[in-house]
């Protein structure tokens, strides 16, 4: 009965936006902004074979190439482990915690598109420096820039996409960043295949500088693009806010009508806003703060590393050869990305919190097998750890593992921490959320190899559970925010 009530409420005073027109300008808008996932999905997805290449190892890190050439026997579950290769990996992820702070403060106070075009100018100079790089000093400080350009683009394109879109495709456009995220991660699963099977040693330098063509184009359109309605009204921009309006909506929608409804909007929410991440200490906003820390941390603790970790020691046990996997990794690229296509049509029909369930349900399920098939088939040396029976069956469950990422935990809590974040202080809980997300990969990062080399099959355990614990939060504690209007979103809690 209260889900009904919420609805009549905001449908009532919200009428101009429950129409949801989609057209051509937001849509070509849009998918610029999110073709800033390219750059984030590229860099991991070419990152992952360079560091195996065997030039690149060469000319950086000697000594590690030398480990693996001279290895003879070795577990097989410690097979890839190597701290420098990781610490080189996740340098990313701690640029990015800092730089999605300070996106937090400068999405309000320069506009979504002013952070768009600062994060895309800063990670322009991280792939130079890191296609370029001549010594060890040079090569860290690319990542580093890469990771804080990174860290900005994570922060602002996910709100951009769901401040601009109307409310009946909020969920389809949004999930727009994680769609061209998985695009990236397949496109370089190309070249990497091309980089694995060549020794030239130039050839890792032009993988890197090819992230280059689509951060360019995004930073040149982001000059040209609007900013969203809400952020411009935010800074006092009213008549700017009424031109991206009209630009967005069309000519036949009562703009007008949406600009005072959001400036009426604003008005009730300017309290101090030159504090947002104070605010977010505020007891009104202590729901809001819990779902800013709680689903980024939930989403890095699928388990979604170790999986791709455990998908190399799979083809290993295949007897594929480690240059040919890329094929193979193309392959669930794909299947990832069709099934985000999915997520993008279901998610405004069936909500969020029942694909959150459906999917954990499903993590959950795979995990415990793959644990199971673990322990009965590990071997305690040997750099094996499967037979190929049941290596194939363990690809398959990966697969499905994947496709349940996809469906829920992948995408959905990007969407959801910009959906339930009250304007005034959006940005700064965006800003922290991204943070936590890369502060959390990167102690996964840090710890998956180990973890697997020390506990085997008691790693997929350790993230099952914690996969358990996220569904029962969802069932227990989540609001629906499917077809909420953004400025009707507190209505959802009221006595939650």
């Amino acid at each position: 009965m209260r889900k009904g009530r919420v609805i009549i409420i905001y449908e009532r005073d919200n009428e101009f936006n429950s129409e949801g027109r989609l057209t051509g300008p937001m849509l070509i808008i849009c998918i610029a902004v999110a073709s800033a996932g390219l750059m984030y999905g590229y860099d991991i997805g070419i990152n992952g074979g360079i560091t195996k290449a065997e030039s690149f190892l060469k000319k950086f890190f000697p000594s590690v190439l030398r480990s693996q050439k001279n290895a003879k026997v070795v577990d097989g579950f410690c097979l890839f482990y190597s701290w420098k290769l990781t610490a080189y990996n996740s340098s990313l992820y701690i640029a990015g915690i800092f730089s999605a702070l300070m996106a937090g403060r400068l999405t309000t106070s320069a506009g979504r598109k002013g952070a768009l075009i600062i994060g895309g100018i800063i990670y322009l100079i991280g792939v130079s420096l890191h296609a370029l790089a001549v010594n060890m000093g040079m090569l860290f400080l690319g990542r580093v820039f890469t990771g804080l350009g990174i860290g900005f683009i994570n922060q602002t394109a996910p709100i951009y996409l769901v401040e601009m879109a109307p409310t009946k495709w909020r969920g389809a456009i949004g999930i727009g960043f994680q769609i061209f995220f998985w695009s990236g991660v397949a496109g370089a699963s190309w070249i990497n295949y091309f980089i694995m099977s060549s020794l030239n040693s130039k050839r890792w330098r032009i993988a890197v500088s090819v992230s280059g063509f689509p951060a360019t184009i995004m930073t040149i359109i982001a000059f040209f693009i609007p900013d969203t309605p809400s952020s411009l009204i935010q800074r006092g921009k009213v008549q700017q806010a009424l031109k991206s309006l009209n630009q967005v909506r069309g000519t036949k929608f009562d703009s007008e009508n949406e600009l005072k409804y959001l400036i009426k909007y604003n008005e009730d929410m300017r309290i101090a806003s030159e504090t947002p991440y104070k605010m977010l200490l505020e007891r009104k906003y202590r729901p809001h703060l819990l779902f800013a820390i709680a689903l980024p941390t939930f989403q890095a603790l699928t388990g979604f590393n170790l999986n791709a970790v455990v998908g190399q020691l799979i083809v290993t046990s295949l007897g594929i050869r480690l240059k040919d996997v890329f094929p193979i990794l193309l392959i669930q690229s794909t299947i990832f990305f069709v099934c985000l296509l999915l997520t993008g049509y279901l998610i405004d029909r069936v909500g969020r919190r029942i694909m959150l369930i459906v999917g954990g349900c499903q993590i959950f399920i795979c995990q415990v097998i793959l644990a199971i098939l673990m322990a009965s088939e590990s071997r305690s040396h040997g750099t094996s750890i499967f037979s190929k029976r049941s290596a194939f069956v363990a690809l398959i469950l990966r697969c499905f593992l994947g496709v349940g990422m996809a469906l829920s935990w992948g995408p959905l809590p990007w969407i959801l921490n910009c959906e339930i974040l009250p304007i005034e202080v959006r940005s700064a809980g965006q800003g922290l959320s991204t943070a936590i997300s890369f502060a959390v990969n990167f102690i996964t990062i840090q710890t998956v190899y180990p973890m697997l080399c020390h506990f085997k099959y008691g790693a997929y355990l350790f993230y099952a559970g914690w996969t358990l614990i996220m569904t029962i939060f969802v069932v227990w504690f989540l609001p629906e925010t499917k077809r909420i209007p953004l400025e009707s979103m507190d209505i959802i809690w009221h006595g939650h």
